[in-house]
Order: C-alpha cells, then structure tokens, then sequence
C-alpha cells in the first residue's frame, strides 16, 4: 500500500486552520499543524493559510521563523501551497490604509485595496485558468469561494523566457482583475478558499496533493541547522 504524502500545515496564530487541516486530510495526505522546524521543513508539502490583515500574518510567520522556512523549502523545490492572506504575503508588499508591510518577497508586487464598488468580494467566482495548469486540471470552469477586499492587481515577474513562466490565473469582481491563483515550479497559491469551495476546492487540493512525491533529501533537510 503506497503511504499518504506528509504535509505540514504552518500553524503561526492565523484562523481557519482546522478546515484546511481536515480539507488537506480529505485530499489524501497525513497532515500535522505545525511550526516545528524539523517537520516543517521534512514534509512532501507545506500549507501556508492566512485571514485577516497581511501586515497582522507578516508578524506572525515571523515569529515562526515563516518566511525562512518557506525560502528554504523552495531552495530545496518542495512544495509550497500559499492559501488567501497565505498567498498574498508571497509578495514583495502589502499595502493596508496607507501602511506598507514587507512580504516573503518570493514574487515581486504589491497586495492592495480592490478597486470595486462592493469589497469586500465575497462569495463565488469564475477563473481565467490558463492552459497547461495542473492545480485546476479537471476544475477549468468550476467556481471558487473569495472573502478578501486585497488582492494583486499587476503580475510583475517578468522572466524573458530564461525560465519558465509561471502560470497565472486571474479573477474579476466589479469590473477589477486580480491575481487569483499562481502556478510556480514548487510554489501555488490561491486567492480563494479551496477548503470552503465543495467539490472544486477538494479536487483542487487533491491535485495538489497527488503531485507531492517523497524526497530522499527531506530527512537532512530537517535535521541540518
């Protein structure tokens, strides 16, 4: 009998992480809550959820030592999947009532107010997924659960074909585009709720867990300091 992927799912004070951890659970891994280093970093995948303010889910992946932890892992191409507030701080800024907050900075942008007559954008949405997605294959055309009032309006990595272009799908509330999902060798994310959107959301996530293959490197990963 094949095992069932590990998957590590950060725990650093952000809400809604029992019903990523049960959702991850239905997807077919073995999951912890975690911010142990060693199992963190020793896991197939790792599940960065987020709610709430971006500069609010900066401090506390800093206290965890988050955004090291995320940098090694993708060093390493083990898999990331950032989840809403998860996914924004990837970015290089976040900007809240004027403030700017740092992200993990694992793509250049900025995380800003939508600019639509009702935010925040709450309920079910359409995607434009892009061809070639794995995270969305057999889910192209399915809706999705948004709660958010950021997002990324402008995708600013820009690679030259030196390497492969990320896959970036994209979403509109209000006449406003965003960023609502990012295909990027080991890291994902999505703007929306896999947890919260039924039968797309589970198939979304078992994609992404089906994708998870054991590494040889994972044990010294989380041993070496």
């Amino acid at each position: 009998m094949t095992a069932r992927p590990t998957v590590a799912v950060l725990d650093y004070g952000s809400g809604n992480l029992r019903s990523v951890v049960r959702a991850v659970e239905r997807a077919g891994a073995e999951v912890d809550l975690t911010a142990d280093r060693g199992t963190v970093l020793a896991a197939d995948g790792l599940v960065v959820p987020g709610v709430g303010a971006f500069a609010a889910c900066m401090a506390g992946l800093r206290a965890v030592h988050g955004p090291e932890l995320i940098g090694r892992r993708l060093a390493g191409g083990r898999p990331v999947l950032g989840i809403c507030v998860g996914m924004q701080v990837l970015f290089a800024r976040g900007v809240e009532h004027g403030v700017a907050s740092d992200g993990c900075d694992e793509w250049p942008g900025v995380v800003e107010r939508l600019q639509a007559p009702v935010v925040p954008h709450m309920g079910w949405n359409t995607l434009e997924v892009p061809d070639g997605s794995s995270l969305f294959a057999g889910v192209e055309q399915e809706r999705f659960y948004f709660v958010h009032s950021y997002g990324v309006r402008e995708w600013e990595l820009v690679t030259n074909d030196r390497t492969r272009a990320p896959l970036v799908t994209w979403a509109e509330h209000g006449g406003d585009r965003f960023v609502a999902a990012v295909e990027n060798g080991p890291l994902s994310a999505t703007q929306f709720h896999p947890e919260k959107s039924g039968d797309a959301g589970a198939a979304l996530l078992r994609n992404w867990v089906g994708s998870l293959r054991p590494s040889p490197v994972a044990a010294s990963l989380g041993s070496s300091s």
